[in-house]
């Protein structure tokens, strides 16, 4: 979560402890702020404890293993491809990531961890188009243009001849 979300959402506790003190509702600060009626009930469980600073935010759920410097360092390794880090195939999967992140830095992380760090980072999912590097898209467009529909079977209408009418004896 960005430092920004983070003061926005310390903002809503922090006007939701000020509406606790003046008696209201759960029902009415929840539609009246957006959130959820058990985010509300939460939130004045903890400010009946510890007040208005109670709901002062505590920081991100958990800290990214690697620091800004580190994943730079990632990402120029993962730059190089593939094949330096020793794999045949040109495909960066978790797994393999993780195992760089091992090498590299000397830190363990989860499959879940390293989807995490890289989503964080502006990264996504990826799945290269498996195609041959011969293929001659001109023709593949001719093909389907010309010869798909002369193969294309013609299809079934629901007229009159077709089997969906009813039959005499199904009345």
């Amino acid at each position: 979560m960005t430092a920004e979300r983070q003061q926005f959402r310390e903002r809503i506790r922090r006007e939701a402890g000020k509406r606790f003190a003046h008696g209201e509702k759960t029902a009415v600060i929840a539609k009246d702020l957006r959130v959820s009626g058990r985010s509300v009930r939460r939130w004045r469980r903890t400010w009946r404890e510890g007040g208005t600073e109670a709901l002062t935010s505590k920081g991100p759920p958990r800290l990214p293993k690697l620091s800004d410097v580190q994943f730079a360092e990632l990402e120029k390794q993962l730059e190089l491809g593939v094949a330096a880090h020793g794999w045949e195939d040109q495909r960066w999967t978790l797994l393999r990531i993780k195992g760089v992140i091992a090498r590299k830095f000397r830190i363990t992380c989860s499959m879940a961890g390293v989807w995490r760090l890289l989503h964080r980072h502006g990264w996504s999912w990826q799945c290269p188009a498996r195609r041959a590097l011969e293929r001659d898209e001109r023709a593949v467009e001719l093909w389907k243009k010309d010869v798909w529909p002369q193969l294309e079977s013609p299809r079934r209408c629901s007229g009159p001849t077709s089997s969906l009418k009813m039959r005499p004896d199904s009345r």
